[in-house]
């Protein structure tokens, strides 16, 4: 079953999600039940020092990941068969505790808190070695026609 991402944004070329940018993170969300998750591997050069994941490169894809979760679920709340182009409004990231790179691939999960016709409040987890390193809380909109981002995807 191909990821949110690949079904919806093909083109896309953000940097932390778009399927269409070779040097970006090419995060991948797929729908399991009431959450959005993804599994991603680092690579050696995402680290900040020896086998910690740079805490910017969780921002992202905390940030990303949220956001599909965001736009999938207005797009399921509408009735409609695409998602809406949604921008991050604001998210928070606290990082709990180092992200070990040799831990294997990171899992993010992302659910949705609170939704409303046009934004969502998704909060969100990245863990590493079965422990949770870092949690994110982010509100997300549906932009409209005349934002720089209507119609990205």
């Amino acid at each position: 079953m191909p990821s949110l991402q690949d079904t919806y944004a093909p083109k896309n070329e953000c940097f932390g999600c778009g399927p269409a940018n070779t040097q970006g993170l090419q995060i991948k969300s797929f729908v399991e039940g009431d959450e959005v998750v993804a599994t991603w591997q680092p690579k050696p050069f995402h680290h900040a020092f020896a086998n910690i994941l740079n805490g910017g490169i969780i921002g992202a894809l905390l940030d990303c990941h949220s956001n599909w979760t965001a736009a999938h679920a207005l797009m399921k709340a509408s009735g409609a068969s695409e998602p809406p182009c949604t921008v991050t409004a604001d998210f928070h990231v606290k990082l709990k505790r180092p992200t070990p790179m040799d831990a294997g691939p990171v899992q993010l999960k992302a659910k949705v808190a609170e939704l409303e016709n046009d934004r969502a409040v998704i909060e969100a987890t990245l863990e590493a070695g079965g422990k949770v390193t870092a949690t994110c809380r982010g509100t997300f909109v549906a932009v409209k026609e005349g934002h720089p981002a209507y119609h990205r995807w």
